[in-house]
């Protein structure tokens, strides 16, 4: 017996639907390719769109000279909170003077100090904080104190305030130098 010899008819095979996967695949390719191409070509695009894109200049009409003198230790927050002792007063008055810059500070321009109430003007530094060397190797040193471990290198500023002067060897020992002439030892 054949296959042709049955009785009964076999349906033909369906056509199978069109794949929902294949669509999507498709879709997500081509939005893939979309970004790759614009991350590609955006930058391009500011480089020669430099006036669209590119850093606003602030307005510096409200400027003025900084006093000329020797630096003091307490600098004012804002530059535009220092008098300009140059200035000879010849230009227009706008009525009150708004700091433009967020400085949370009030200016003490003009304000009086009660009489009897004065305070010195340089405060001394806190107590001396000791550190001790514990290694040097390639021109740094490695020094300790209560808060951590630190790398100085000549001209660093130490734990007691002052600068490193030198890294020097003395009778096979290594010692810092520092700014104000006091001696540390490697123990």
């Amino acid at each position: 017996m054949t296959d042709f010899d049955a009785d009964e008819t076999v349906a033909p095979l369906k056509p199978k639907a069109p794949r929902r996967t294949l669509t999507t695949d498709r879709i997500l390719g081509a939005t893939g390719v979309a970004l790759a191409c614009a991350a590609a070509f955006f930058p391009w695009y500011v480089f020669f769109n430099e006036e669209k894109f590119g850093v606003r200049v602030a307005d510096w009409e409200r400027t003025r000279d900084l006093p000329e003198g020797p630096g003091r230790n307490v600098f004012s927050v804002s530059p535009l909170a220092m008098v300009d002792k140059d200035d000879d007063g010849g230009g227009e008055s706008t009525g009150t003077q708004v700091d433009p810059l967020i400085t949370a500070t009030v200016s003490k321009l003009g304000a009086e100090k009660p009489a009897g109430d004065e305070m010195p003007e340089a405060q001394p530094f806190p107590g001396r904080s000791g550190f001790r060397l514990l290694h040097v190797a390639n021109g740094r040193a490695l020094i300790e104190d209560s808060s951590g471990m630190f790398m100085v290198r000549v001209g660093s500023i130490l734990p007691d305030n002052s600068r490193v002067a030198t890294l020097e060897q003395r009778d096979g020992k290594w010692v810092i130098v520092t700014s104000t002439g006091e001696v540390y030892e490697n123990d």
